[in-house]
C-alpha cells in the first residue's frame, strides 16, 4: 500500500506546516480536521491535520504518534475559514486555530464525566422478596425501591433517596438481583432548569413582512446576500430568529445564533429552549462562563450533531455544526462581537464570510446598525429589512434631556440624581412600576484626590486614577486589576485632605437606596456579578417584581425584555462621548438608543430621562428622536471627509514596551519601513503616544494605517514587520478594523 502523508498545523508558534506519515494502523481513519498527536523537535505536540497528500518532498518526516478524539474536531470549511482570518487579520495560523477550537477540546485534558447507574434486575417473587426480609431487611428495602423504577437510575440518587448505603447496593449487584453500570453523564449549564414549551407568536404585518424575505433567502441560500434586519427596540427581531430557525431545521439544516454579552444569554437560552423544548439535546450553549466538562459536553453535543441550534458569544461562530444554514447575530453593533487579543477577530465579519464559505444566510439583527453594516445596506451589498413598530402597538418612550449643568446651577453642586429624575423614581414607586438606572461606570467614587495638593492616587502600572470601591475598601485598576489599600494621608504631601471625587454604579446604588429607603435596590455590573448565577438570578427577581429599582453598567443596557420597566434614568450621558476616538458619537447614540429601549415595553408607556453636560450633542439629539437614518447620514459625511470607515478601512499598530524609549523608537523605525514598502494609495499617521499611554506597565505608541484594499494592506504590513525584528522588550500587535483606539 502506497503511503499516505498528513500536512499539519502544530500548536506551537512556528508559522508554518508540516507533513507526517500516516501509519498503516490509521491509514483509513485520519481525514482533514482530525486531531493527532505528533512528535515535534524532541517531544509530544498536538496538531490539526489540514489535508492529506499522496507525496511529500518534506525530508526526515516522521510518522503521526496517535490520533486525539474521535471524528473530526474541524471541518474543512472551518480550516479554509481560518486561513481566511489568518490573512485579513494579519496573525499566524497557528494563533486562528486557538480560536477555533476550544482550550478544552485542544489540550483532550477533560474526558466525559461517569456515573454509576443502577439497572433494575429481574426482581424477586413476594416470598423470596420476605425471605430476603429475614437474613438481610436493609437489602430488601432497597431491592423494593429498585423494583418501583422504570429505568435506570443514578446510584447516588436512589441511596439519597433510601438513606442505605453502597455496601448494600453492592450485595444485591452481587447476588445478580441488581446491575451496576458506569455511564457517561452530560453536565449541562441548564439541568436544574425548567422550561415551559411555547408556540409561534402571531406576528404582525412588518414581521411578517420580514420573516417572508429571510425565508426566501434560506429557501436558495446559494450566494444569498446577509440581510440587516434593522428594527426599533422592542419590534419583535427575536420571534423572527424563532421562526427562521423553525423554518431552518424543516429543511434539514442548523443554526448558529451570536448574542453579543454573556448577560444576555440566560435570557435568550430560555426563549430558545422553551421554543425548541422537542429535544432535549436540541440547544447547545457555548460562552465563557462555563465550566470546562460543560464546555467540552456542549462542545461534543454539537460535533455529534446531537444540538442542531447553537447559541453563545463571539467564540460560538466556530461551532463545528454541519449542514448550516442560518446565522443570526443579535445587536450586530456590539463592540464586543470585536476580540481585543490576537486573532483580533470582529465575530460579525467573520459570521458573513462562514455565511459566504457554507452557503448559509446571515441574518443580522440591530435598532442601531454599524454605520458599515448599514452603509452596505444602502449600497445594495446586504438587504435591508425594517422594522419600524413595536409589537402590540406600543408606543417608543418618550425621551426628556436634562441639562446638568442647569441642574448644577440649581443644586449648587453636582447631585447624582437631578430634581426631574428624582420625582419621576417616586411616581414609579407609588404605581409599582419598575425603574432602570443607567451608568457605565463601576465603582463608588472614580478618583481620590487631595485638596491639599491636588495629586490623585494613580495606577503605579496604567495611566489612569484608581477606583475606590467601597464594599472591598480598596483602590483599583479597572485595566489591570492592581489594587490597593485606602491611604489615611496623602501619599505625596502627607496632610489629611483626601477627597472622594467622582461616582460610579456603587456610589449610585447606596445614593438611591438612601433617597427611597422603602424601595429594593439592586446593582448589576462585573463587580457584583461574580458568582456562576448572580445575573440569572437577580433578572428572575426583576421579572418576578421584587426588584423596584435595577442600577447598572451596559450589562442591562440591550437585549433585555421587561414590561413592567416604565422609567429609565442615564446618570451620564457624557462618559463616552468625548473620548479621543472617531467611533465615540457612533457609541454614545447606540448605548443611548439601546437603554431608552428597555422602557415602555408593555401596556404603560415609556419615558427616559438622559442627564447630560452636552445637550445640543446630535449623538443625544437623534437618540432623543429615534432617528438614526438622520445620525447615520450627518455621521457618514464626517467619515468621508476624514477618511475613516467605512470608506476606508483601518489597521492600528500598537507598539509597546516597559521602556518609553524603546518603545518610541521602535515605533519611529516601525513607520519609516512601512512608509518605504505602502504604496501611495495608503494613508499612513505618524507615530504617536497612545491616548491610554501607559497599560499594564507598558508605554504604547500608535501608527494608524488606513485603505481601501484590505487584504493588500495586511499583506504589506506583514511582511514589513516579519523583516523588522523587533527588540527583545519591545512588542508589535495589528488589529484591522479596531474597535477601540485607546
Amino acid at each position: 500500500m502506497k503511503p499516505k502523508y498528513a500536512r499539519v498545523i502544530v500548536d506551537r508558534a512556528i508559522q508554518r506546516e508540516l507533513d507526517y506519515l500516516i501509519p498503516e494502523t490509521f491509514a483509513d481513519r485520519i481525514e482533514i480536521g482530525w486531531r493527532v498527536r505528533v512528535p515535534f523537535r524532541d517531544k509530544a505536540a498536538l496538531a490539526t491535520v489540514v489535508a492529506i497528500l499522496e507525496e511529500s518532498d518534506a525530508s526526515g518526516i516522521r510518522p503521526i504518534e496517535a490520533i486525539v478524539g474521535e471524528g473530526a474536531a474541524l471541518s474543512p470549511k472551518l480550516i479554509e475559514l481560518a486561513r481566511w482570518m489568518s490573512a485579513y487579520y494579519c496573525c499566524s495560523i497557528e494563533t486562528v486555530m486557538r480560536s477555533l477550537l476550544p482550550q478544552v477540546i485542544r489540550r483532550a485534558e477533560v474526558s466525559w464525566k461517569k456515573q454509576l447507574f443502577v439497572h433494575p434486575g429481574a426482581g424477586l417473587s413476594a416470598d423470596a422478596l420476605e425471605k430476603l426480609r429475614k437474613r438481610a431487611p436493609r437489602q430488601a428495602d432497597l431491592l423494593q425501591a429498585v423494583g418501583q423504577l422504570s429505568g435506570p437510575v443514578p446510584a447516588a440518587d436512589l441511596l439519597r433517596q433510601t438513606s442505605l448505603d453502597n455496601q448494600t447496593l453492592r450485595a444485591l449487584a452481587k447476588r445478580g438481583l441488581i446491575e451496576l453500570r458506569e455511564e457517561a453523564v452530560q453536565r449541562d449549564p441548564h439541568a436544574d432548569e425548567q422550561f415551559v414549551a411555547t408556540t409561534n407568536l402571531e406576528l404582525n404585518a412588518e414581521q411578517t413582512a420580514a420573516l417572508a424575505v429571510v425565508e426566501e433567502s434560506l429557501a436558495d441560500s446559494a450566494g444569498a446576500r446577509p440581510i440587516l434586519l434593522h428594527g426599533v427596540t422592542g419590534s419583535g427581531k427575536t420571534e423572527i430568529y424563532l421562526q427562521a430557525i423553525r423554518f431552518t431545521l424543516a429543511r434539514g439544516k442548523t443554526a448558529i445564533v451570536l448574542v453579543p454579552e454573556i448577560s444576555l444569554t440566560p435570557q435568550t437560552v430560555e426563549r430558545f429552549k422553551s421554543r425548541f423544548s422537542e429535544a432535549a439535546d436540541m440547544v447547545a450553549v457555548l460562552h465563557s462562563r462555563l465550566s470546562e466538562g460543560e464546555r467540552h459536553d456542549e462542545w461534543h453535543k454539537i460535533q455529534s450533531g446531537r444540538a442542531r441550534i447553537v447559541i453563545g458569544a463571539r467564540s460560538a461562530i466556530f461551532a463545528p455544526l454541519e449542514n448550516l444554514g442560518l446565522i443570526v447575530v443579535d445587536e450586530e453593533h456590539e463592540t464586543s462581537y470585536k476580540q481585543e487579543e490576537a486573532p483580533r477577530y470582529q465575530a460579525r465579519d467573520v459570521a458573513v464570510v462562514r455565511g459566504k464559505l457554507e452557503n448559509c444566510v446571515v441574518l443580522l439583527g440591530t435598532a442601531t446598525p454599524s454605520l458599515e453594516t448599514y452603509y452596505n445596506a444602502t449600497r445594495g451589498k446586504y438587504r435591508l429589512v425594517n422594522l419600524t413598530l413595536r409589537v402590540d402597538g406600543n408606543q417608543m418612550p418618550l425621551i426628556r434631556i436634562v441639562d446638568l449643568r442647569q441642574e448644577k446651577r440649581k443644586a449648587k453642586s453636582l447631585t447624582i440624581l437631578g430634581e426631574k429624575l428624582h420625582t419621576a423614581i417616586l411616581a414609579r414607586l407609588e404605581k409599582r412600576e419598575q425603574t432602570i438606572l443607567f451608568l457605565n461606570r463601576r465603582g463608588f467614587s472614580t478618583s481620590l484626590l487631595c485638596s491639599a495638593c491636588g495629586e490623585a492616587r494613580e495606577c503605579p502600572n496604567c495611566s489612569v486614577a484608581l477606583t475606590f470601591h467601597r464594599t472591598a475598601s480598596r483602590l483599583n485598576c479597572h485595566l489591570c486589576g492592581h489594587t490597593a489599600a485606602v491611604p489615611k494621608k496623602c501619599p505625596a504631601c502627607g496632610e489629611d485632605a483626601l477627597i472622594y471625587s467622582g461616582f460610579g454604579t456603587e456610589k449610585v446604588e447606596a445614593n438611591v437606596q438612601q433617597l427611597f429607603p422603602k424601595a429594593v435596590v439592586r446593582r448589576m455590573d462585573a463587580d457584583s456579578m461574580t458568582r456562576k448565577d448572580a445575573f440569572r438570578e437577580t433578572l428572575r427577581a426583576f421579572r418576578g417584581g421584587k426588584i423596584d429599582i435595577l442600577v447598572g453598567t451596559q450589562m442591562i443596557a440591550k437585549g433585555l425584555h421587561f414590561p413592567n420597566v416604565t422609567l429609565v434614568g442615564i446618570i451620564n450621558a457624557d462618559l463616552a462621548l468625548h473620548l479621543p476616538d472617531f467611533r465615540a458619537g457612533e457609541r454614545t447614540f447606540q448605548l443611548l438608543t439601546q437603554v431608552a429601549g428597555r422602557a415602555g415595553r408593555g401596556e404603560t408607556p415609556g419615558e427616559v430621562f438622559v442627564q447630560t453636560f452636552t445637550p445640543f450633542s446630535p449623538s443625544i439629539q437623534f437618540a432623543r428622536h429615534h432617528d438614526f437614518v438622520g445620525y447615520f447620514e450627518q455621521e457618514l459625511e464626517f467619515r468621508e471627509r476624514c477618511d475613516f470607515p467605512p470608506f476606508t478601512h483601518a489597521v492600528l499598530l500598537t507598539v509597546r514596551s516597559a521602556h518609553e524609549a524603546r518603545a518610541k523608537f521602535s515605533a519611529e523605525t516601525l513607520a519609516r519601513r512601512l512608509r518605504e514598502a505602502l504604496p501611495k494609495e495608503f494613508i499612513l499617521s505618524d507615530p504617536a503616544p497612545a491616548p491610554l499611554e501607559k497599560l499594564q506597565g507598558q508605554f504604547r505608541y500608535h501608527i494608524l494605517l488606513r485603505g481601501e484594499a484590505i487584504m493588500r494592506l495586511s499583506r504589506l504590513v506583514r511582511s514589513t514587520l516579519d523583516k523588522l525584528p523587533m527588540p527583545e522588550d519591545v512588542l508589535a500587535s495589528v488589529d484591522v478594523d479596531p474597535y477601540q483606539l485607546l
